[in-house]
């Protein structure tokens, strides 16, 4: 990934300064060097690499350095594990060590540059990996996996040693899996499961054993990447390689830390062109990513707080568990895209009926009411005293003879009807018994999804260990969370793909006009102005009340006439972060007494802060709208990034922001407004007019252009408030705040 620059350069000096630099080299997208088509406005790439990773999962040919048979040594079971491996996959081995003739009766050899062929891959059984890349690059071996630990895990010293390795690796032209890795990638995979497979990616090893053991339930697995430190190969090249795979279903992923935030989002931007779901476990939820920026924007969001945005954004399924991620990437990586969105909860128990029902409507899910037609058709079997309008509740009865098939499939019939949930809190048998076979018979049948929720805590009952988990048809969950979890999911994938526009496809390659403008503004280091600020928006459209910057009272009052009274006055200075505190603002001033006054009040206080102006704003006074903010801030994972919130004085009370990385498309910047928890307030409260939120969406736009091409530029920019005005009249920008890097 070319990483971000400073300064004022044109997008073809960035270029032309990291090359120079040796900052990064070429990047490659699908597999060639990238072209000035491929990179967006900063020069960043536009589209993912794909490494190609065949000749890792299944080399011809694999070196073991530091192989060993020795009892009661660590690599002899590595070697003796990867000669098993070896043989699975078809793979000659040969075992490197200077001392030994052979190894578990396989000849070996002293050193790399004595194998009789290439090899594909060289796994190194070495304490320190560093001194043997330069020897595979000579033998040029095409991957590595460095077991090794003590790196970036131990602090500042492991850090700048896997530096170190990092770089030696590029210079060699290899891909290294690891440091710190293990041999999750060698595991015995079973070959006897049918159906799209499950690859995983984990950082820790043992996260992912629950999702390995899945196997043992009838769920295929294909690939595990354990990408350890990522020193080389990181969690967004697995993702791009398995999204390429036709066998695989769905990428499971358990992410401690992401080592590119723009690797990560072209990766799921790739998942997301080809429809494969991505679930992940990211931990760091409780992390507060602490800020200490002036603006209000700053503090409005933490670190965990972008990734989460920036997961939703491009499609990747974020959950909390590890239960949960083996429950939504199995039912995503096996069931057929939705005939419908419509979820029908059909039980023995009305109990059981109202209550999953409950939970289910609370997480988003829609159950419509069966219509008066279907719910007859039922009641042919249902008692008529039982509710069938969703949940539907049998009583009982039915479910033990000819009936229950019948109201499966009349439920499934309907077309509003897209996913069938039956939860059995426990076994009774025989009823249970014929009710799961039912449901799967019936699964058999129809092209439509049908979950079962079996909560037995037992779990060794026929019915469900060789019933519902013998069927690739039926997904079969443990618990009701899980269950209404992962539905919720598939049904939000499926959506979120259909209306998928990769927002790269539609980034900005070349600077506009308003870019050129703005270059004698910026202040390295420095905060500008509010006027600086102001003029910077303005050069990028974005409306700013009437104003005159002036340097005396006689100055100010001739202002005030031509911006027309009542006027609002603020002093302007590159030090002043907020001015409200200060008290250097005054408002709805209708005189020009007021405005002298006003003007001597603020010079002095500004003199008795010790601050310096630049003059003093006299500004139109705009009073009818909703504030809001709308900000730029730098994340040191993803880069720029855009938020938008209620603004005033609720920006700090409330909170209540919603957050992009760039770029995106309009759709995007409406769904922010949607999760505003005070979005009501855009649609008129109280009698109050509706704002013109089309506006609204404008300015967060051009905002959204200003990160992208100033983001090397600016650390913070801040507008607050941004007062959007009643429908059709649009927005002002009354105050703003940029921070230059």
């Amino acid at each position: 990934m070319l990483g971000s620059t400073h300064g004022t350069l044109t997008t073809d000096s960035r270029r032309a300064r990291v090359i120079a630099c040796g900052e990064q080299p070429s990047p490659v997208v699908h597999g060639r060097p990238a072209d000035v088509d491929d990179l967006d406005v900063s020069g960043r790439p536009l589209y993912a690499g794909v490494p190609d990773l065949d000749r890792f999962f299944r080399p011809e040919s694999v070196a073991v350095v530091g192989a060993s048979d020795a009892e009661g040594r660590p690599n002899t079971g590595i070697t003796r594990q990867l000669i098993a491996w070896a043989e699975r996959v078809g793979a000659r081995l040969h075992p490197v060590h200077p001392t030994r003739q052979s190894v578990f009766g396989i000849p070996c050899f002293p050193s790399l540059a004595d194998l009789p062929e290439q090899v594909d891959l060289a796994v190194l059984l070495v304490g320190d990996p560093l001194p043997v890349i330069g020897e595979l690059a000579e033998a040029k071996v095409k991957f590595a996996v460095a077991f090794a630990s003590g790196f970036a895990e131990t602090g500042a010293e492991g850090a700048a040693a896997q530096a170190h390795l990092a770089a030696a690796v590029r210079r060699a032209g290899l891909r290294l899996l690891g440091p710190n890795t293990n041999l999750n990638a060698f595991e015995k995979f079973r070959d006897d499961l049918d159906g799209p497979a499950i690859a995983l990616i984990t950082q820790s090893g043992h996260q992912g054993r629950p999702v390995f053991a899945m196997q043992e339930l009838g769920v295929r697995l294909s690939h595990w990447a354990p990408t350890g430190n990522e020193a080389d190969l990181e969690t967004a090249d697995f993702i791009s390689y398995f999204s390429e795979q036709p066998e695989i279903g769905a990428i499971a992923c358990y992410v401690e830390g992401l080592k590119d935030g723009r690797s990560f989002l072209l990766a799921a931007d790739r998942a997301a062109r080809r429809g494969v779901p991505v679930v992940a476990v990211k931990v760091g939820r409780t992390e507060t990513g602490a800020r200490t920026a002036a603006s209000h924007t700053g503090k409005l969001t933490g670190a965990d707080t972008v990734v989460d945005a920036a997961m939703r954004q491009y499609g990747v399924i974020r959950v909390d568990g590890l239960d949960e991620l083996q429950d939504t990437a199995a039912l995503l990586a096996r069931a057929r895209a939705p005939r419908a969105e419509g979820v029908v909860v059909y039980s023995i128990s009305g109990g059981t009926g109202a209550h999953f029902a409950d939970l289910a409507t609370a997480a988003g899910l829609a159950l419509p009411h069966l219509s008066a037609p279907k719910q007859a058709e039922l009641h042919q079997w249902i008692p008529e005293y039982l509710s069938v309008t969703n949940p539907v509740d049998n009583g009982g009865h039915p479910v033990g003879d000819w009936r229950g098939r019948k109201i499966i499939d009349a439920i499934l019939a309907d077309p509003e009807v897209g996913v069938l949930i039956c939860p059995i809190t426990g076994p009774f048998p025989p009823m249970s018994d014929k009710l799961a076979q039912d449901l799967v018979d019936a699964a058999e049948q129809t092209d439509k999804l049908v979950c079962v929720v079996w909560g037995s805590p037992v779990g060794t009952e026929a019915a469900y260990r060789e019933t519902l988990l013998g069927s690739s048809k039926v997904a079969t969950f443990r618990t009701f969370a899980n269950c209404i979890t992962a539905v919720r999911a598939y049904l939000d994938h499926h959506r979120f793909v259909a209306a998928y526009r990769s927002p790269f496809d539609e980034a900005p390659r070349t600077p506009s006009p308003s870019f050129r403008k703005t270059q004698a503004l910026m202040r390295p280091g420095q905060q500008l102005s509010e006027h600086a600020a102001k003029q910077l928006l303005r050069a990028y459209g974005i409306r700013v009340p009437r104003e005159q910057l002036v340097t005396s009272a006689a100055a100010a009052v001739r202002a005030a006439s031509l911006v027309g009274y009542p006027v609002v006055m603020k002093a302007s200075g590159a030090q002043i972060a907020h001015k409200t505190e200060l008290g250097l603002v005054k408002i709805g001033l209708t005189s020009a007494s007021q405005v002298r006054d006003a003007y001597r009040e603020l010079t002095d206080i500004a003199r008795y802060e010790g601050i310096s102006l630049d003059g003093v704003l006299v500004c139109q006074m705009v009073e009818r709208g909703v504030e809001m903010v709308v900000g730029v801030t730098h994340d040191q994972l993803f880069g720029p990034t855009v938020t938008v919130g209620l603004g005033g004085v609720l920006v700090e009370v409330l909170r209540d922001a919603a957050v992009r990385v760039p770029p995106f498309g309009e759709g995007q910047a409406r769904g922010m407004l949607g999760e505003l928890r005070g979005r009501a307030l855009l649609e008129g409260v109280r009698g109050g007019p509706p704002v013109d939120v089309d506006a609204l969406i404008e300015v967060v736009m051009r905002v959204q252009r200003m990160a992208l091409e100033l983001g090397d530029d600016i650390a913070e920019l801040d507008i607050n408030p941004l007062m959007v005005l009643p429908r059709g009249q649009g927005a002002v920008a009354l105050d703003a705040l940029v921070v230059c890097r």
